[in-house]
């Protein structure tokens, strides 16, 4: 039962074996992505491991009621059939609901990219706001992150970051943040206390394993060159900034946060492949659209998804139609609310599709 599941235990068990190889114990980066992915896994893998007993402990006790011709003896292993059979129902439950979820809540760990998008200057200090608002949120869910690349603008604000987000169930929660965000309010560039609309769009991605994206050498351009800063400013004086061409998609990603060209290589390589993961994610859920009554997983960056509020305090999620009157609490980090609401209505859909 679960062929997909055992799947998943199979990976982590070889993973298991992978963590005991002297070869991955001394290339810290390969240790580093198979710990994520081994984290990931865990949970589930344990899961279906007691499944796995409970179903075999059955057929034992199944057996003991068969053969056993004292009576006392026979009593209590229907007993503990009966137990063991409850114990099966409740993970049989459980386990159908992460089959329903995908594979979003195998996920150890995802991408999370902001980018300022129209508005200027307020734009850019919006998708400094959200990042804040995510950051928090990662700390109360009791997540890690680790930015990769950030550009800052002018006035302390952001053209663009982003992160690396590790922790039990964090791909699953904020999957749905992907699309475009636009916030109403009174800028602080504003002298005239005018209410200005600006954008900002967000990407969540599962962050790719080499096993689930293989790149082929052959496939990419690798240019290096000096790190700047704002305005032009230069921040290095060696050429560890890395800027990745991936020539069949044409998607290009550039890194420079850090000191070491190798290390920029490999961020820059862990965001190429969650981008062509998306990319594949992407194409698969446009097929789907058509069988779906909203497009609220699609993932697509241009589709305007929330707006934020400030004068009213109010955050609106246009996919779903609900508008929360609590954007202070929200953008202080508070986003289980606004997340339940998503991932019902998407578990809904799914089981309304499936019925179809």
């Amino acid at each position: 039962m679960f062929p997909s599941l055992q799947d998943k235990l199979k990976r982590f068990e070889e993973l298991e074996q992978q963590l005991q190889d002297p070869d991955v114990l001394s290339d810290t980066n390969k240790l580093l992505a198979i710990q994520r992915e081994h984290g990931g896994l865990a949970k589930i893998a344990n899961q279906v491991r007691t499944f796995n007993r409970v179903e075999e402990d059955i057929e034992t006790a199944k057996e003991m009621v068969r053969e056993e011709t004292d009576h006392e003896a026979k009593e209590m292993a229907r007993e503990e059939l009966a137990d063991l059979q409850q114990q099966y129902e409740t993970l049989r439950e459980e386990l159908e609901e992460i089959v329903l979820s995908g594979d979003t809540l195998t996920r150890g760990s995802c991408i999370l990219e902001i980018r300022a998008g129209t508005g200027g200057d307020e734009a850019g200090l919006f998708a400094r706001d959200l990042f804040e608002m995510y950051r928090r949120y990662i700390e109360i869910s009791g997540w890690k992150f680790e930015i990769l690349e950030l550009n800052a603008s002018e006035m302390g604000g952001m053209k663009e970051v982003t992160l690396s987000v590790s922790g039990e169930g964090c791909y699953h929660r904020l999957q749905f943040e992907s699309g475009g965000h636009r916030v109403q309010r009174v800028p602080e560039t504003e002298a005239q206390g005018r209410i200005h609309t600006s954008a900002a769009t967000v990407a969540v991605m599962p962050e790719a394993t080499e096993v689930e994206i293989e790149i082929n050498d052959e496939d990419l351009q690798i240019d290096t060159m000096r790190a700047g800063g704002p305005g032009g400013q230069k921040v290095n004086k060696t050429e560890s900034a890395v800027r990745i061409t991936h020539i069949p998609t044409g998607e290009v990603v550039k890194i420079q946060d850090e000191k070491s060209q190798h290390k920029n290589r490999a961020k820059a390589m862990r965001v190429l492949r969650s981008r062509l993961l998306e990319r594949a994610q992407q194409n698969a859920a446009n097929e789907r659209a058509e069988h779906r009554r909203t497009l609220v997983g699609s993932g697509d960056r241009s589709q305007r998804i929330r707006t934020y509020n400030f004068p009213q305090n109010r955050v609106t999620d246009h996919r779903i139609n609900v508008s929360i009157h609590k954007l202070d609490q929200i953008m202080a980090g508070n986003l289980d609310e606004l997340v339940n609401a998503l991932l019902e209505f998407d578990k809904r859909e799914r089981l309304e599709g499936g019925a179809r």
